[in-house]
């Protein structure tokens, strides 16, 4: 659990001081210090970073740049197209697509083609690619495309009765990704140079979940058997592709909760991970580790409605996923305030309950965490880094430099 520190909303109000909120920081001490917790846990294996968890390219830069980490994991064509024409030269794009354009514009470039990788877990993705590159009718689309296959990891239990992961690909077994990884490399026009896995049920479901420790101990119980499972199978499909691709370069696992088991799979060669470096409130029930909370927003005080009780400007910053109280920001600074439950976290305004409101005067901030990491930035055109208690530089968000990917 991270326990808000006084020290830390002082430091972060001295630092804002001559701007006006709502605002967002990233806390670069912070963030400097989960990298180098992911670069531990990794035991050695490079870490991809996830870009949907950070969506600021200058922060994506600054992890980069650091030892252990090496090449973006991206969440659509377009984003994965922009940031490769910006010089990243390592992208996977985690998801299939089905952008035209995108795809015409990746097979008319020799650059790009070489620099993205896109994910493929049906050959109708493969039939909508090649139709995406012939639709210019100029022979330009002809560039090899680097393809990714995706292992489903999810458990099944009771013989299959009991689903538990998100419902991602469809190749479950060795045998369907060899036979994928053959129809590629028979196909002209593509190359399959890796295999992706990501367990979503062990990275990103927190196990030490506050007040609920019966809950906890099923959910820890159900990751082992996940992890033992998918270790065994992960390891056979990589066996079975490699038989038919022998050169495959990398094997991507893992996410922020699991980084040091996936890391200790011999089939895995490298790990995703993005979430931990800003550690959204969503990353603050795990066992396996600890980070600091990096980004933060701040909505200013507009209203004291009456005793115990002050409203803030906006706020209702709600993450994707299954509706839930905890898909909605925390108040975190001055700590001990929590929502009203008749109102939540409004679109305009957000009334904000507990004895720490009587301190408050209009004007003061109060500092949120989002529930999940990279889409906070979706909400503000710029972040300001902090280091110590000032404001060292402003960098655009995706939304800032104008792109909206999703």
């Amino acid at each position: 659990m991270n326990l808000p520190a006084g020290g830390d909303r002082a430091r972060y109000d001295r630092a804002t001081a001559h701007l006006d909120a709502p605002l967002a920081i990233v806390d670069l001490a912070a963030f400097d210090a989960n990298a180098d917790g992911l670069v531990h846990r990794a035991g050695g294996k490079p870490i991809r970073v996830a870009s949907k968890s950070v969506r600021c390219r200058a922060l994506l830069e600054r992890v980069l740049a650091r030892p252990g980490f090496a090449g973006i994991m991206s969440y659509t064509l377009a984003e994965s197209v922009w940031l490769a024409r910006s010089g990243f030269e390592d992208v996977l794009l985690a998801y299939p697509s089905a952008d035209r354009a995108g795809f015409a514009e990746l097979a008319g470039d020799p650059k790009l083609a070489a620099a993205v990788t896109v994910m493929v877990d049906d050959p109708a993705q493969l039939e909508l690619i090649d139709r995406s590159r012939d639709a210019g009718g100029d022979g330009s689309g002809t560039h090899e495309i680097r393809v990714c296959l995706e292992l489903d990891t999810a458990l099944h239990l009771f013989g299959g009765r009991v689903r538990v992961g998100a419902r991602r690909s469809p190749l479950r077994e060795p045998e369907q990704l060899a036979e994928l990884a053959g129809a590629v490399t028979a196909r002209p026009g593509f190359r399959v140079v890796g295999l992706m896995g990501y367990e979503g049920h062990v990275a990103g479901v927190g196990d030490a979940l506050a007040g609920r420790p019966l809950r906890s101990r099923a959910i820890r119980l159900m990751q082992a058997a996940a992890r033992k499972e998918l270790a065994a199978r992960r390891a056979e499909a990589v066996r079975a592709v490699r038989a038919v691709v022998p050169d495959l370069e990398f094997v991507n696992g893992g996410g922020t909760g699991s980084v040091q088991q996936t890391a200790a799979e011999d089939a895995v060669t490298e790990i995703a991970a993005g979430s931990g470096l800003y550690v959204p409130r969503l990353f603050d029930n795990y066992t396996s580790f600890h980070g600091r909370p990096a980004a933060l927003f701040a909505q200013p005080v507009v209203r004291r409605p009456g005793v115990g009780v002050v409203t803030v400007l906006g706020g209702g910053y709600p993450a994707s996923g299954a509706a839930g109280a905890d898909r909605l920001p925390e108040p975190y600074l001055p700590q001990g305030l929590r929502y009203d439950p008749q109102e939540g976290a409004g679109e305009v305004q957000t009334p904000l309950l507990g004895s720490p409101a009587d301190d408050l005067l209009i004007g003061d901030r109060v500092w949120f965490r989002h529930a999940k990491a990279g889409e906070l930035c979706e909400r503000f055109e710029a972040l300001h880094l902090v280091e110590g208690d000032r404001v060292t530089a402003t960098v655009p968000t995706y939304r800032g430099e104008g792109r909206t990917f999703l």
